[in-house]
């Protein structure tokens, strides 16, 4: 039995400026750094001994703040593309506003909110979960069942893919879950992989 707890990366320069960022790797802002000090301050009192992360910059800058703060630099920390967030394809670096007025806000609300419709050239998030979930059933949730704990410091839509594996949530409903960004949301884990308690932080 352990701790399986799940970050969503600071605010990023591309948050910031409403694009869609997808595998485009920009750093965090002054703001994402400050929510990761948070995280990590608040997450002081969580047993974990292992960290996983994507391959993107925002999301392992996030961690490294974290692990400083929690003063656990010195764990193993394994990095995949499996945890990357959801690749958006000809929309990644374009403002959401005026791609909206390009293609029209029905347009843009389906690609960005329905399950398993693309954006042109890019993965809907049916095929993020495909790519993530196997990655996290496989090297993740076995860590954590075994204890104490493991970290993920990931992104929005492969951390829905995870949430949706591990509370077992259709697609109409894991499209409804919001993951802010830096802000913990810690499982106990049972042995089977189980989940017997939720926790999201507050954070102040």
């Amino acid at each position: 039995m352990g701790n399986l707890v799940l970050v969503r990366h600071g605010q990023s320069q591309w948050n910031l400026e409403n694009r869609f960022t997808g595998w485009v790797d920009v750093p965090i802002t002054e703001q994402g750094a400050a929510e990761a000090v948070r995280a990590g301050r608040a997450l002081r009192g969580v047993a974990f001994d292992r960290a996983f992360t994507s391959e993107l910059k925002r999301a392992q800058q996030t961690l490294d703040i974290i692990l400083k703060e929690t003063e656990k630099t010195g764990i193993p920390v394994e990095r995949s593309q499996a945890l990357n967030e959801r690749h958006y394809g000809d929309l990644q670096g374009l403002n959401k506003a005026e791609t909206a007025k390009k293609y029209g806000d029905a347009q843009v609300h389906l690609w960005r909110r329905s399950f398993d419709v693309k954006p042109p050239n890019g993965e809907s998030l049916k095929d993020t979960a495909a790519r993530t979930l196997p990655y996290f059933r496989e090297k993740i949730l076995p860590a954590a069942a075994a204890g104490p704990g493991v970290l993920v410091s990931a992104h929005g839509n492969s951390l829905r893919a995870i949430v949706m594996g591990l509370e077992n949530l259709a697609p109409e409903d894991i499209l409804k879950v919001e993951i802010g960004t830096g802000r913990p949301i810690i499982y106990e884990i049972g042995p089977q992989g189980q989940v017997l308690k939720k926790t999201v932080e507050s954070l102040v």
